[in-house]
């Protein structure tokens, strides 16, 4: 009951000040599952691009971090095959206190920012460091195969 409590005070609080970008919406049936999508930033490989991506909630929020997989292929570091995240916050540094707004930001932030450090794909983190063109080129190349 009181994840619930908490999952609908985060969902006004994204309703009342949304983080520019995102779209959020609760699952019809499920308010533990989010249905997001963001476009990519102007200054990224990603512009012009709209990625969808699922925020799911456990039972035990917030003493849980939520779990988000990508629904848009990305070719970037820090997004798996599969679409999951590498993103501290989401892991080992998750608090009770952290915010879904938080997180969101975070999940903008580092798609639109991507960095060879921490990777989840070590060859893409690859040519991000060793060839930033081809990188930039392939980012771009997915982006307008995949985002909508």
């Amino acid at each position: 009951m009181t994840a619930l409590r908490r999952i609908q005070k985060e969902l006004r609080d994204i309703k009342d000040k949304p983080v520019d970008g995102i779209i959020v919406e609760p699952d019809n049936d499920n308010l533990f599952v989010w249905n997001c999508s963001m476009k990519g930033g102007n200054d990224s490989p990603y512009k012009g691009g709209t990625f969808r991506f699922k925020l799911e909630l456990p039972t035990s929020f917030p003493f849980k971090a939520p779990s988000v997989v990508f629904q848009t292929k990305v070719y970037h570091p820090g997004i798996n095959e599969e679409g999951h995240i590498c993103v501290p916050i989401l892991r080992d540094e998750w608090k009770p206190s952290v915010t879904l707004s938080t997180v969101l930001a975070v999940i903008q932030e580092k798609l639109n920012n991507p960095s060879p450090d921490d990777p989840f794909e070590p060859d893409i983190a690859m040519v991000l460091k060793s060839d930033k063109a081809k990188f930039f080129a392939t980012a771009k190349e997915y982006t307008k195969k995949y985002a909508i």
